[in-house]
């Protein structure tokens, strides 16, 4: 480029304030009326950082928020948990912000985070192994009505967050979990029990300090890696062992069904049986009664007929006893007169006796001298033998 054309683009665009520039200058501001305007910006600070700091007589509470009012004369304090803005008298009061949403413990990692995330759990069994927890999550909140307490414990803001949990946290969550040995802690049962024991420790030592466990979300332990493979190995045991007590419970059940169903028919079969007993010994005890009816009939009708028959045989003895009486006394008569008509008496019935004999008589003697006569036959019988005679 030329001179020539160098000068003819500087008087064609002159620098700011040189003696072609025809732009309008820029207002110059006086002093006093700048001092003026920063004091009004740094009264306006001074009221905003009063107003932020809860000293304006002016607060909002937001939701998740909750508010202690100081009274730094009579030193009083009062809760204000509704949400929205609550009024009170300035540089006599002063409000102090508590944020009750839940919040979040961690415990991950190598190192330390931050107060609310710090290194991994490791714990030392009771039975001298070591196991460790990849995150353990513990979830908190200040206690609303408490705040009062959290300002006077932990001061305000956020303050409450940085020390209580933490500091108790570690050491209740090792004391739980190192009652138990390895291989228990790796039943979640036990474990579970472990953690729900340690929030309750954890509450009693936080709530006189205002704050609250919510939760604590464990997850399973963590072992070496040949532990964790026997750990897996005794899983796999424990599995079939429940799988077999499984088996037994249901074998049971059903040895217990069968029994009772057995014995339910038994009871159906002693039931039917005690009725066909019931019905037998009814008809026996009928049988009985008929029976007994029966042979008392026939005992009444054999003593009737006895009693008769010994009646008819009392009178026949009495009759033959009466006869026998007489025919001995007709005996005894005729005794009697034997003894007093003796020889004479024989020979009359000795000849009646003989008149009722047939003799035959022989014409010739046999003997003449016969001493004895002999009967051979009733009917018609033959006389011999008379000594000293004929026949």
């Amino acid at each position: 480029m030329s001179s020539q054309d160098f000068e003819d683009a500087f008087e064609a665009n002159p620098p700011p304030g040189g003696k072609g520039d025809r732009r309008q200058r820029p207002p110059t501001i006086k002093p006093a009326k700048l001092v003026a305007w920063l004091g009004i910006a740094g009264l306006l600070l001074i009221v905003l950082l009063v107003f932020a700091s809860g000293q304006g007589g002016i607060v909002e509470i937001g939701d998740t928020q909750v508010a202690v009012l100081v009274n730094y004369f009579n030193g009083e304090t009062e809760l204000v948990a509704q949400p929205g803005y609550k009024i009170f008298l300035p540089f006599v009061k002063q409000a102090f912000l508590f944020d009750k949403s839940p919040q979040k413990f961690m415990m991950a990692g190598d190192r330390d985070v931050s107060a609310n995330h710090v290194s991994k759990l490791t714990v030392r069994a009771n039975d001298g192994s070591n196991f460790w927890f990849d995150e353990i999550e513990i979830q908190y909140m200040l206690i609303p009505t408490e705040a009062s307490e959290v300002l006077k414990d932990s001061g305000s803001g956020d303050d409450f967050k940085l020390n209580w949990v933490r500091a108790f946290a570690r050491s209740i969550l090792r004391d739980e979990f190192g009652k138990f040995t390895a291989s228990d802690i790796a039943n979640p049962t036990i474990y579970k029990t472990a953690t729900s024991e340690a929030q309750k420790r954890l509450n009693d030592m936080l709530n006189p300090h205002g704050a609250e466990i919510i939760q604590i979300i464990t997850p399973k332990p963590k072992f070496d890696a040949a532990y964790e493979r026997s750990i897996e190995d005794r899983k796999v045991a424990d599995q079939e062992t429940e799988r077999l007590q499984a088996r037994a419970l249901q074998l049971e059940r059903e040895r217990d069904r069968r029994l009772a169903q057995i014995d339910a028919t038994k009871a159906v079969e002693y039931e039917a049986l005690k009725g066909t007993l019931e019905a037998q010994r009814i008809e026996a005890e009928r049988n009985q009664v008929r029976v007994e009816k029966s042979a008392d009939a026939y005992s009444m009708q054999i003593v009737a007929g006895g009693q008769a028959k010994l009646s008819q045989l009392t009178e026949q003895a009495r009759g033959m006893t009466e006869k026998a009486r007489k025919e001995a006394e007709g005996l005894k008569a005729i005794t009697e007169a034997l003894e007093k008509r003796g020889e004479v008496l024989v020979r009359e019935k000795l000849a009646e006796r003989l008149g009722e004999i047939e003799f035959t008589l022989v014409p010739y003697t046999r003997d003449a001298a016969p001493d004895r006569i002999e009967l051979l036959g009733a009917d018609g019988a033959n006389l011999a033998g008379m000594k000293g005679g004929n026949r």
